[in-house]
């Protein structure tokens, strides 16, 4: 299936390479070296998925993440040499789908893009799933809280489908990370820390539902 990218990188060597890699897989790609321009490249073009830098001019990886995402659900993969959990954790919290740490390889970002679409196109959905005050839409990729739309980036859905469609089982942190990131995925395993951390935050006054189990895991659980 035919995808658009648009990589916002001010690094124009990097870009390029990033560019070269994507295309070579048979992607359609624009690039921006700014923020603003990457900003006006997303409105022009029908974008499938952004590779966002953090440090830019003009605009930080921040702001673009933010303004793409009050109007687009277009997947948003972060680059950023900035590692620290607060850092990430605001990725997350804006909306961005991931959050890749630099240095990186090319090849491993293409590989995770490409499964990102491939997990996307093999999902099926039929139902509503309702959770006593959460309900999840399958079909729209919507979730409710008390009968509120609330914004979850994809990878945010997914884990929060997975641990409500096996009520009361408990995922250790590799499953987890096998079954919303793909088996292939290399970066930080604390992923699945970060994002139970802001999927709490969007379905309080919930989150006790996402219980931790020390040492294995989490699992959630509607305590009656």
């Amino acid at each position: 299936m035919h995808k658009n990218i648009l990589i916002i990188e001010d690094d124009k060597r990097l870009n390029e390479i990033i560019s070269d890699y994507f295309e070579a897989e048979g992607f359609t790609v624009f690039s921006a070296f700014d923020g603003q321009e990457g900003l006006n490249l997303f409105d022009k073009e029908t974008i499938d998925l952004v590779v966002l830098d953090i440090m830019m001019p003009k605009l930080d990886g921040w702001s673009v993440c933010r303004r793409i995402r009050q109007h687009s659900e277009a997947f948003i993969l972060i680059l950023s040499a900035r590692s620290d959990e607060d850092d990430k954790l605001m990725g997350y919290e804006l909306g961005a789908d991931e959050y890749i740490t630099k240095p990186f390889s090319p090849k491993v970002l293409v590989k995770r893009v490409n499964a990102i679409f491939k997990r996307f196109k093999n999902t099926t959905h039929t139902q509503v799933i309702k959770k006593e005050n959460i309900s999840i839409d399958q079909d729209s990729y919507k979730v409710f809280v008390d009968g509120h739309e609330i914004n979850l980036t994809t990878k945010e859905f997914e884990l929060l489908l997975k641990l409500i469609e096996n009520e009361g089982k408990v995922f250790s942190r590799d499953v987890l990370i096998s079954a919303i990131w793909g088996y292939d995925y290399f970066g930080d395993g604390r992923i699945i820390d970060t994002n139970i951390k802001t999927l709490r935050k969007k379905i309080s006054p919930y989150a006790h539902y996402i219980q931790t189990v020390i040492n294995v895991g989490y699992r959630f659980e509607v305590k009656k």
